[in-house]
């Protein structure tokens, strides 16, 4: 089984995957005029510049459950954390620190397919009985592909493979081992002895990330999106502080460390072959599908939530899909890259978690270990919560009426939420054999990320002609187009 997986993985994220993402960011790329790099300033104005304006929540008359701050907090909470400093840590481990350069590459080709993505999500959203918008991949395949382009009922097909991928990461998760793993190891937490039974650090910490878990998603969506709305922007602020500090400490090992990583990129850690060698090939697949993993761009998540944010047009909240990539790969990734390379400790045979503990404890000591492990508490919280909004939105597309399996699947949803990724982690500490989750990581990210690439190729007319519509309306760029839609009718 673990030799299947191994190969499924690398074949997965092999020439078909990585050519069906290339090809996709630079059609989007191409055919709207290179607009995430035209336009990066004014992206950047109507987005992260409008973080501290007071008034930067939609107008009261914007339909929607959460504001698009909202969202977007929600959508980066689901994304920091696990990917991006496990995640991180993990490919410069495995790929050397040239897979940072392939992370960056892929983040520009993301930055548009996750608007391309997030705008079709808001564009083909579904009104539920309660006024209350979802929407993601599946919805815009049931419109998109089986209503406006009559493929019938054939559009249940990629929806049900992009849903078992979604819903593999219920049941495979190793956010909470990763969090658990920094916290155990920074407050050495030892190991608990109840009579034959040992009850290691990690097990104890994952007991309490899944009761604060529970805690979080209790409250649905609207709740944790007015919670992560205060708590994701002060630990992003924190962790991009303490990295920067850690970069500020090593300034003069910086031109070394950036050197290793662009010459790393061609050459590999062990240079065999040339550019066409397995080395190489593998640092690309390597930096690429944590990329992917990191800021999910393709992957068809981020969607789930900004399709309910209130928002007067969906290519608006779609400039959001692109901020998040830039400041989920380009920011946080980049940091915690860069201190991973500098501490020199991504030689020594750890990774995850543990490789990023080492890293900040080699910069700053007993303190920067603990600083890692509270802003891990806090960012595989996060994480849960915005997966959980994910999970929602994917089953209340399942089941659109209320009905007696409903109210089921929704109960029992709702007692086991937290408990996967706990299960998860009490296997991994006992077999110790914590380095083949990447394995599985790749495989899950892979699956929905190849069937929603390949959707919004075949709905790119859709997205072409609202951006049109954008430029038009709010940017002084063409001509409105008369009888333009800008949300599919219910």
């Amino acid at each position: 089984m673990v030799n299947f997986l191994n190969k499924l993985d690398a074949f997965l994220w092999g020439t078909p995957l990585i050519v069906l993402m290339v090809v996709a960011g630079f059609y989007f790329t191409i055919r709207s005029g290179f607009f995430q790099f035209r336009h990066f300033g004014y992206i950047m104005k109507r987005t992260g510049g409008q973080l501290f304006n007071k008034d930067r929540d939609a107008d009261d008359g914007d339909k929607g459950m959460v504001t698009p701050f909202q969202a977007i907090c929600t959508a980066i909470g689901g994304t920091v954390g696990f990917g991006n400093i496990a995640g991180v840590a993990t490919a410069v481990a495995a790929g050397g620190p040239g897979a940072l350069v392939w992370m960056w590459l892929t983040a520009c080709l993301g930055m548009i397919l996750k608007q391309v993505e997030v705008t079709l999500g808001c564009y083909y959203r579904h009104t539920n009985e309660e006024g209350d918008p979802y929407g993601g991949p599946t919805y815009y395949m049931e419109r998109g592909l089986g209503e406006e382009r009559h493929w019938g009922k054939l559009w249940t097909i990629p929806a049900v493979i992009f849903g078992i991928g979604i819903f593999s990461t219920f049941f495979v998760t190793s956010g909470t081992l990763t969090a658990a793993q920094v916290v155990s190891g920074a407050f050495h937490v030892p190991t608990l002895q109840l009579g034959p039974v040992a009850i290691e650090g990690e097990i104890l910490m994952g007991v309490i990330l899944v009761v604060l878990s529970y805690a979080v998603t209790a409250g649905g969506t609207r709740k944790i999106g007015e919670l992560f709305s205060k708590l994701v922007p002060v630990m992003s602020i924190a962790y991009i502080i303490m990295g920067l500090g850690m970069i500020f400490t090593n300034l003069s090992a910086v031109p070394t460390a950036l050197n290793s990583i662009f010459s790393g990129a061609f050459t590999g850690t062990a240079a065999v072959g040339g550019f066409a060698g397995a080395t190489v090939r593998s640092i690309v697949s390597t930096g690429m599908a944590r990329a992917v993993y990191s800021n999910e761009a393709g992957w068809g998540t981020s969607p789930m939530i900004h399709a309910s944010a209130k928002t007067r047009h969906p290519v608006e909240q779609g400039l959001w899909g692109t901020f998040e990539a830039f400041f989920d790969t380009m920011v946080i990734c980049t940091i915690t890259g860069l201190s991973v390379v500098l501490s020199g400790c991504w030689i020594d045979g750890t990774n995850g978690g543990t490789l990023a503990l080492s890293a900040f404890q080699h910069g700053f000591g007993t303190v920067g270990g603990l600083l890692l492990a509270v802003i891990m508490i806090i960012f595989t919280v996060t994480t849960s919560g915005g997966w959980f909004t994910y999970y929602m939105a994917i089953l209340n597309h399942m089941f659109k009426e209320e009905s007696p399996l409903r109210t089921v699947v929704f109960k029992c949803f709702y007692a086991i939420r937290s408990l996967p990724g706990f299960l998860w982690l009490v296997y991994l500490v006992k077999t110790n054999n914590q380095g083949f989750i990447w394995v599985l990581v790749d495989i899950t990210s892979a699956i929905p990320t190849f069937i929603n690439v390949a959707v919004i190729l075949i709905l790119s007319g859709q997205y072409f002609k609202l951006l049109r519509d954008y430029k038009a309306r709010y940017m002084g760029i063409g001509t409105v187009e008369s009888g333009t839609k800008l949300f599919y009718e219910d």
